[in-house]
């Protein structure tokens, strides 16, 4: 008798521990993932019970923060709608956004990098409160990169090829995050709210044109077919090409905007000579073209362990080998055909040229503050890929100074800096070109790298190249 009661005495502590122990599993590594859950109602109840951390940019100016009004909380964003495609919105009716969204977590202090703190903040019912992100962005740079897209469709990056800091991330058009869920009078008696507006807008103000637009890259993809032919083809830079004004391929015309006569590698990307760059892309190949796409980071994630990135970020995608003719080849060698690219993607081709051939991994955030200010998490530099050899960044770099010094760059041409660049007219299945423009300076040791597009307006070296300048000009100033 003694012994069964023994027994059961041992089971029933048994089922105690493992009863504590889920508890502290639930708690500590499922809670966040509960939180957040679409399904969890208790979401709104808990956020109303902790002070939501603020973002900050990396001067300190805050991006996002929480105010109480009325007795209530609320989220504001004092910078308007400089960041409201990347940053988001919190809104009881619809929710979180963007960074808003990726990040809610550490703005709640629920993260793994704060579980054991608000465990213990539970037990005592103390009020939880959630940390302060410290963004790489520049809220100076990125009203003055909205301002200059001047709410024409299109986007601009602008990041540290040294790092990988992502300096400016702008989207237009773009929206009033504070207004979300303001209701408009349509004039017939009905209201709808300004999201459910926004959302039927055509110009797709909520799509982050800077990380998920998906755009050919024309003439600014040349840089990777240079790289490409210096890398497998190192003989291009003894040789010469006559450009008549057309190239045939396989009984397909490629037509140039100029005859340009005799032509080196270096003259060819300073006129942006499409024949040239159609026939290394032939040369190239199929597989060592798509090979060399590869290693500027096309068709591939920027790692799986990064949550911002598998939110927001599109990558470049170029065709498999087996799925591009010889005439598909040609066009793709000058950017058209299938390949597509975002304004972030040809940022960070721009980046591994600037920085001797190593694309460093971007990165927005910076470090995640406790309220009182203590360090939780920070982000260090870390290399992503190896593009090309120093060498060949070299002879890529010295060919897009000859684009700003005489050839289709010259409006992005900064007095006192060396600038690096290449412009690009892309062709445009809906409308007018794209207008795209990628570099960097001071050319001889890079601080800032730029991606520009504008959509639907024409030539890159008239419309993106002084966008690009004035980025560039703005933020060498500053830095």
């Amino acid at each position: 008798m003694v012994v069964n009661i023994q027994k059961l005495a041992y089971f029933l502590i048994g089922l105690f521990i493992v009863l504590i122990v889920y508890l502290f599993y639930l708690n500590l590594w499922q809670g966040p993932v509960l939180v957040n859950h679409p399904y969890n109602k208790r979401a709104t109840v808990l956020e109303a019970k902790i002070q939501r951390g603020t973002i900050y940019d990396c001067h300190g100016i805050a991006i996002a923060k929480t105010v109480t009004q009325g007795g209530l909380k609320k989220r504001i964003y004092p910078q308007g709608e400089d960041f409201a495609p990347l940053i988001g919105f919190v809104s009881l009716r619809y929710g979180h956004t963007g960074l808003e969204s990726v990040y809610n977590q550490e703005l709640l202090g629920i993260s793994k990098v704060s579980k054991l703190k608000n465990f213990i903040n539970q037990l005592a019912q103390r009020p939880q409160l959630g940390n302060n992100l410290i963004l790489t962005l520049d809220a100076n740079l990125q009203h003055l990169a909205r301002q200059l897209l001047n709410n024409r469709r299109g986007a601009i990056v602008a990041l540290d090829p040294k790092t990988g800091a992502v300096l400016a991330l702008a989207s237009a058009p773009s929206y009033d995050p504070n207004t979300i869920d303001r209701l408009v009078d349509l004039g017939t008696g009905k209201k709808i709210t300004e999201f459910e507006l926004l959302k039927k807008d055509p110009a797709a103000p909520f799509l982050n044109r800077a990380t998920q637009g998906a755009y050919p890259p024309g003439s600014a993809f040349k840089i990777i077919t240079l790289a490409g032919a210096l890398t497998y083809i190192p003989e291009v830079t003894q040789e010469t090409y006559n450009c008549t004004g057309s190239l045939i391929i396989d009984g397909f015309r490629l037509t140039d905007h100029a005859v340009h006569g005799e032509v080196y590698f270096q003259r060819a990307l300073a006129v942006s000579c499409n024949t040239y760059f159609a026939r290394l892309g032939l040369a190239l190949g199929q597989d060592k073209f798509y090979q060399n796409a590869l290693s500027f980071g096309f068709n591939q994630n920027l790692g799986d362990e990064d949550k911002l990135w598998q939110e927001i970020y599109l990558p470049g995608k170029i065709p498999f080998p087996d799925q591009i003719s010889k005439p598909e080849l040609a066009s793709s060698a000058i950017g058209q055909g299938q390949i597509t690219v975002s304004p972030l993607q040809m940022a960070l081709v721009a980046a591994g040229i600037a920085n001797a051939g190593v694309i460093m991994k971007p990165y927005l955030l910076q470090e995640v503050q406790s309220l009182n200010g203590k360090s939780l998490e920070k982000n260090v530099p870390k290399k992503w890929k190896t593009a090309v050899t120093p060498i060949v960044a070299r002879l890529v770099n010295e060919s897009m100074q000859a684009v700003i010094e005489c050839g289709t760059g010259r409006a992005a041409a900064i007095p006192g800096f060396k600038v690096a660049g290449k412009t690009g007219s892309a062709q445009n299945p809906q409308g007018k070109t794209h207008a795209w423009f990628v570099g960097f300076a001071p050319a001889e040791s890079p601080r800032v790298v730029v991606a520009v597009v504008v959509e639907q307006k024409g030539a890159g070296g008239i419309i993106a190249a002084p966008i690009a300048r004035e980025l560039l000009r703005a933020a060498l100033t500053n830095r």
